[in-house]
């Protein structure tokens, strides 16, 4: 449900045109057998066009504890975090195209607790312009995520937050936004969330591995998730999933992904009118969906990250493609093997990564000099750096913290969100670089 440092709808991909005639399958096996290889990756990709898979492949590992070290396979299944914002998008508009509920219902009518609820609509929620903050940036978040909450808790922590700007004037991401529309979707169904998400969309369409999830269970094919810490993979606390709910609890693979993909642009879960509104950006933002750029190309879809697993799914109309990449393990950027995954398809100019260590150490003592917390007046975000043993940590606000590699002299990296951090210790300065912005930072006194 969380993004690292910057809130990035999406990937922003490299400008390439044509299309492929043949999928390179070798090609593509090459660049997820180096990822393993490597120990970059562990995870799963889907591709599929008109329906049909054209290629799928899975590395790495399900469970890497000594007691159960399970291998990934194709039914592998991971936690999906904020695609599920897609699912909870189409429930919503099912509603909406039975007359059960409009694009202009205020919130009060459902959660009048809700500071704002009175001229929040449902299309504000469904936008990301409804003000509401949130609650997954709180700095005490990390330290509730794990127990279970009632629908009731989860709203009161809504309700409790001030507003972070006035509804409809601007687009900010929250979770709170869908979280409120699962239970929406729930109080007019009559039903649970999980209850609706199978009759409506999962036996509709026919997926197979996707439902709301609960505590990892090996034993249905579903995994664990790592971060890379000290050089070596370690395990992830899982989110308790009744605390994202509709904005991120589902369970599901890359094959179903696409499958879920292909039918909604294919009118098989909402009307067409429905999935324009969906794809109409504002700010950013469409409905549950975001614009994926390719060179001349352009993709909707969605990204989720949630405990260590982190998922991108997207569509290309004119081309009829689905792709889904889902993993629970990551060192290097997801953006970029994404972007090597549709060069291969698309057959264009592609150089693998040479996935060379930068053989730069440090000695713990000379750490020190980087800890602190730095504010920006860029960006509304706090980053704590802190000393771990001969480690240096990164914590955003309200965010996990994670392990950054030297790679030379003051400049340190995190591969996988494409993270460089570069340090003046004599000015108590850093440079945040991320998805080609740059960021200043100063260290608090």
């Amino acid at each position: 449900m969380k993004q690292f440092f910057l809130v990035i709808a999406f990937v922003h991909l490299l400008v390439f045109g044509a299309s492929s005639q043949k999928l390179n399958t070798p090609k593509l096996d090459s660049l997820f057998s180096a990822l393993a290889d490597n120990d970059r990756a562990m995870g799963s990709v889907a591709i599929s066009k008109n329906g049909k898979i054209l290629y799928s492949r899975a590395i790495g590992f399900s469970s890497l504890e000594a007691a159960t070290r399970v291998l990934a396979t194709g039914k592998t299944k991971y936690r999906i975090g904020s695609i599920t914002k897609t699912f909870t998008t189409v429930l919503i508009f099912q509603l909406i195209e039975e007359g059960k509920l409009s694009l202009t219902t205020t919130l009060n009518k459902f959660f009048p607790t809700v500071q704002n609820a009175k001229i929040i609509t449902i299309s504000n929620l469904l936008g990301h312009r409804s003000g509401i903050h949130n609650f997954t940036d709180d700095p005490d978040y990390l330290t509730w995520m794990t127990m279970p909450k009632s629908k009731e808790e989860m709203i009161s922590t809504i309700s409790k937050s001030k507003p972070d700007f006035a509804p409809d004037t601007k687009a900010q991401y929250s979770n709170s936004n869908f979280v409120l529309l699962g239970f929406i979707v729930e109080k007019l169904r009559k039903k649970s969330y999980a209850q609706i998400l199978d009759e409506r969309i999962v036996k509709k369409v026919r997926l197979t591995d996707t439902y709301f999830g609960k505590a990892a269970d090996l034993k249905n094919n579903e995994c664990y998730s790592y971060q890379w810490t000290n050089n070596e993979w370690k395990r992830e606390p899982e989110t308790d999933m009744s605390i994202p709910h509709g904005a991120g609890a589902i369970v599901s693979t890359p094959t179903d992904l696409v499958k879920f993909m292909d039918a909604l642009f294919a009118g098989r879960l909402v009307k067409e009118s429905s999935l324009l509104k969906m794809k109409t950006i504002v700010d950013g933002y469409g409905m549950g969906l975001f614009q994926v750029p390719f060179g001349n190309k352009r993709a909707f879809g969605h990204n989720g990250g949630i405990d260590g697993f982190s998922s991108n799914t997207a569509y290309f109309p004119e081309d009829s493609l689905a792709i889904a990449y889902c993993t629970n393990g990551q060192r290097y950027s997801m953006n970029d093997i994404l972007i090597g995954v549709l060069s291969i398809y698309f057959d264009k100019p592609y150089s693998f990564p040479t996935f060379k260590e930068s053989g730069y150490s440090v000695v713990p003592t000379e750490l020190d000099q980087y800890v602190g917390v730095y504010s920006s007046l860029q960006i509304p975000l706090k980053i704590t750096i802190s000393k771990n043993e001969s480690e240096l940590r990164a914590q955003a606000t309200g965010q996990p913290s994670f392990a950054l590699e030297p790679s030379e002299k003051d400049k340190f990296k995190f591969e996988r969100a494409g993270v460089i951090l570069e340090f003046i210790p004599s000015a108590g300065e850093m440079t945040l670089k991320q998805g080609g912005g740059i960021f200043k930072f100063v260290r608090d006194k």
